[in-house]
């Protein structure tokens, strides 16, 4: 998912980026379940915050986008 990136007054874009173990926290997952999930296709892959780097994490903006989708899917009754 790509979100536009909205700017307050003070300059900041409001973008946030959410690493592993606070999303695991957020899905109240265990870190291996939410390894799965990647795996399987069911939540979107990380990624590399640096070029070059190690650290990944997602965009706070779709790991929310995620949970109200899986929300609006179980208020369909297709979860």
């Amino acid at each position: 998912m790509t979100h536009m990136p909205q700017i307050d007054p003070s300059g900041r874009t409001g973008l946030r980026i959410v690493r592993h173990a606070e999303v695991s926290e957020r899905l109240q997952v265990s870190s291996a379940k939410l390894f799965d999930m990647i795996a399987r296709g069911q939540f979107p892959k990380p990624f590399v915050i640096v070029p070059g780097g190690r650290a990944v994490g997602w965009l706070e903006s779709d790991v929310d986008a995620w949970i109200i989708g899986r929300h609006a899917n179980a208020q369909e009754g297709l979860a």
